[in-house]
C-alpha cells in the first residue's frame, strides 16, 4: 500500500472509528460524571456525616442502576449479605478470613447457578470491587486500623461509592472517610479529574481504532507467516491493555472528581490518585514492575490482604495465593485464569533468577530499581544496562504472548481469537528454561 492509499485509510479510520468512538464514550459515562460531581458537592455541605453517607450510597445505587438496570440487586445483596457477616461475626478475630470465604462461595455460586453468564460478567467489575473493600475492612478491623464496625450508613456510603463503583478501584475506608469529610473546590482538583478523563478517552481511541490497524496499516511491517502470527500477537495485547489504561484512568477520573483520591500534606492537597501506569507497562523494566503498575490499588489489595497473609506458608506458596485470589475475584474465566496463574510463575522465576544474577556479579540488575546507596559495585556500566534492556524486552515478549489471548470491552475480559498453541507456547517454554538456568546457577 502506498502512502497516499495509507492516508486515506486513516482519514477513514478517523471519520468512521475515532468520532463514533469518542461519541459512545462521552454517552456512556457523562451521567456517572455527573452524579460524581454531585456527590462531591454535597461532601462540600456542612451537614451531619449520616447525610452524606447516604448520599454516597444513593448516587451508587443509582448508578448501578444506569449501568446495569435491575441486576444491580445481585451487587445490593452482596453489600447486604457481606455486612451481614460482618454484624454475626463482630465479636471474632478472624472476620477478614470468613468474610473472604463467603464471599467466595457466593461469586463460585451466583457465576454457576444463580444468573446467566452474560448478566454476571456484565456486574463482574461492580462485584469485585465490592468484595475487595468488604474484605479489607473486615481485615482492618480485624487487626484494629479502624476501631469500630462501621454504621449501616457508612457502610453503603462506602460499598456504594459513586466514583468507584462502576469502574473501579479499591480505595480503602480511610479514603473515603476523608472524602467525606469535604475537602474543599480547587483548580488542582479539577485539572487532575479531567486529565485523567482525558487520559481515558485517549486511552479508549488507541485501543480501538489504532491498535488493531497497527501492521501493516500504521507501521508496515511484513515478514513469515511466524513473524505474522506474533504481529497480530502484539496487536492483540496492545489493545487489550489500553482498554486496561482506558479503565484505569477513567476510575482515576470518576475518584478524583468524587472527591476520593488526594494526599494531604499539612496545608498542601495534591490530588495524585494513580491507577495504571502504561509507559511502565509498555516499556517494562520487569515483569514484576507490570503486574504492579497494571492495576495499582488492586496490587496493594492483594499485598497486603492476600499476600501477607499467606506469607507463613512461604514465599512461591503465597505468590500462587495472591494469583488465585485475584483469578477467583476476577470469575470463572479460563482464559484470565491461565493468565494470571502463568504471571505467577512468571514472576517468581523472574525476582528469583534476577535476584541470584544480582548477588553473583554484584549488579544493579533486580527487578526493581535498586536505591542510590544499594551496596551492589557495578550500577550503571553497559553490560548492566544490557542485561536489564534483555529482561525488559523479555517482558514485553511475555506480554505480547499472555495478553495474546484476552481482549477487553467496557472492562470486561473475553476470549480473543487468538491461542497460545498457535505460538507454540514459547513464553511457557522461556519460562521453564530461565527456571532451569536459575536452578543449574543455584
Amino acid at each position: 500500500m502506498d502512502m497516499s492509499s495509507r492516508l486515506l485509510v486513516l482519514q477513514q479510520l478517523a471519520e468512521s472509528c475515532g468520532v463514533s468512538t469518542v461519541q459512545q464514550g462521552f454517552q456512556q459515562v457523562w451521567r456517572l460524571l455527573l452524579l460524581c460531581l454531585i456527590c462531591r458537592l454535597c461532601f462540600r455541605l456542612g451537614v451531619v456525616s449520616t447525610l452524606k453517607h447516604s448520599v454516597s450510597a444513593l448516587s451508587g445505587i443509582y448508578c448501578l442502576f444506569l449501568f446495569f438496570e435491575l441486576h444491580m440487586l445481585w451487587v445490593l445483596l452482596l453489600c447486604a449479605l457481606c455486612y451481614l457477616v460482618l454484624l454475626l461475626s463482630q465479636h471474632s478475630s478472624s472476620r477478614g478470613l470468613f468474610l473472604s470465604v463467603v464471599i467466595l462461595l457466593y461469586l463460585l455460586v451466583g457465576e454457576l447457578h444463580l444468573i446467566d453468564m452474560v448478566t454476571w460478567h456484565k456486574i463482574r467489575g461492580s462485584q469485585m470491587v465490592v468484595a475487595m473493600k468488604a474484605i479489607s475492612l473486615a481485615f482492618d478491623l480485624d487487626r484494629g486500623a479502624v476501631g469500630r464496625l462501621p454504621s449501616p450508613a457508612e457502610y453503603l456510603g462506602y460499598v456504594l461509592f459513586v466514583g468507584t463503583v462502576v469502574f473501579g478501584p479499591w480505595i480503602s475506608f480511610s479514603t473515603y472517610s476523608n472524602a467525606v469529610e469535604g475537602t474543599k473546590l480547587s483548580w488542582s482538583w479539577l485539572r487532575s479529574s479531567s486529565f485523567s478523563l482525558l487520559k481515558s478517552q485517549m486511552c479508549l481511541l488507541v485501543s480501538t481504532c489504532i491498535a488493531p490497524y497497527l501492521f501493516p496499516l500504521l507501521i508496515p511491517i511484513h515478514g513469515n507467516t511466524v513473524t505474522q502470527k506474533w504481529l497480530h500477537a502484539y496487536e492483540n495485547a496492545v489493545s487489550f491493555h489500553f482498554s486496561n489504561y482506558f479503565v484505569g484512568h477513567l476510575s482515576e477520573g470518576t475518584s478524583m472528581l468524587a472527591g476520593a483520591g488526594f494526599t494531604a500534606e499539612k496545608d498542601n492537597i495534591r490530588w495524585d490518585m494513580s491507577v495504571v501506569k502504561p509507559l511502565s507497562v509498555e516499556m517494562p523494566r520487569s515483569m514484576v514492575l507490570v503486574v504492579t503498575s497494571w492495576n495499582i490499588p488492586m496490587s496493594r489489595w492483594l499485598k497486603t490482604y492476600a499476600f501477607k497473609n499467606a506469607m507463613k506458608l512461604g514465599t512461591f506458596p503465597a505468590i500462587l495465593v495472591t494469583y488465585t485470589t485475584s483469578a477467583l475475584l476476577h470469575g470463572l474465566s479460563f482464559h484470565l485464569g491461565a493468565v494470571l496463574l502463568s504471571l505467577g510463575f512468571i514472576t517468581y522465576v523472574e525476582h528469583v533468577l534476577r535476584k541470584k544474577l544480582a548477588s553473583i556479579f554484584s549488579a544493579c540488575v533486580l527487578s526493581r530499581p535498586c536505591p542510590a546507596d544499594c551496596s551492589h559495585q557495578h550500577k550503571k556500566e553497559y553490560w548492566v544496562m544490557l542485561l536489564n534492556l534483555v529482561f525488559s524486552l523479555l517482558a514485553i515478549f511475555h506480554l505480547t504472548y499472555l495478553g495474546s489471548i484476552l481482549r477487553r470491552y467496557n472492562g470486561f475480559h473475553f476470549p480473543s481469537t487468538c491461542r497460545w498453541s498457535e505460538l507454540n507456547w514459547a513464553s511457557h517454554w522461556v519460562v521453564f528454561a530461565c527456571w532451569l538456568f536459575y536452578r543449574l546457577i543455584q
